[in-house]
């Protein structure tokens, strides 16, 4: 069954691939959604897909790409809103 998850993600997570990297790692997992950067430095992703490639997402993001240091992932369940495909913002 499909989910939605809003996602904010803090600590060095903005000039280190964090974005490109989160699409590469959602296009393989099959999860749909975006990725963006926040004004406060933070990263937020919504993204849509079954619950186990969730997890696996999220395991993803606690680590991030190689430079990046997280400190914080913060989620939220949301309703679908079925989007088509991942993009950056």
């Amino acid at each position: 069954m499909k989910k939605h998850l809003n996602i904010k993600i803090s600590g060095e997570v903005q000039g280190v691939t964090f974005r490109y990297s989160s699409k590469l790692e959602a296009d393989k997992l099959g999860i749909s959604g975006f990725v963006k950067n926040l004004p406060d430095e933070s990263v937020y992703i919504e993204a849509e897909g079954e619950e186990t490639d969730l997890e696996e997402f999220l395991a993803w993001c606690h680590q991030g790409p190689n430079f990046a240091k997280v400190k914080d992932v913060h989620v939220e369940a949301g309703p679908l809103k079925n989007y088509q495909g991942f993009s950056i913002k």
